[in-house]
């Protein structure tokens, strides 16, 4: 668990939980352009991935979709 700034959302105010979940699986978080706070999601890469550059790897399907279903 961590403590962190903000949660990216979107510009109505979606949690973007597929963001976090790449994030925690060390996976490529794609496409951020519409959240209405983009650079909370490198803060909150740091906190758990640490500072260093991160190898960005495609995931598992399931992780891909992970809130993007209706």
């Amino acid at each position: 668990m961590r403590i962190v700034p903000d949660m990216p959302k979107t510009r109505s105010g979606k949690i973007m939980r597929r963001v976090l979940a790449s994030i925690s699986n060390r996976m490529d978080y794609g496409d951020i352009t519409t959240l209405a706070n983009p650079e909370v999601v490198e803060q909150i890469r740091i906190q758990v991935q640490g500072a260093g550059p991160v190898e960005k790897k495609a995931g598992p399907d399931d992780i891909r979709r992970f809130g993007q279903e209706s």
